[in-house]
């Protein structure tokens, strides 16, 4: 399966932007005693890393011409 850069751009910040939400999920389920807050923070978090490490294989990637 091969990502267009368009598509890999679009990947990206749903998934930093979406996990970001997600941890403001959890903390905010955390702070109201809810045990699976912690949950909601780690999966956040970890969507927002996976974002954050395809920004930089992004920049590593030469843009080629569609024929």
């Amino acid at each position: 399966m091969k990502l267009s850069t368009s598509r890999l751009e679009a990947l990206i910040w749903v998934l930093i932007y979406g996990g970001l939400l997600v941890c403001g999920i959890g903390i905010a389920l955390s702070r109201g005693g809810r045990g699976y807050g912690w949950g909601f923070i780690a999966t956040g978090l970890a969507a927002a890393v996976v974002g954050a490490l395809l920004v930089w294989w992004r920049s590593r990637i030469v843009d080629t011409p569609e024929a």
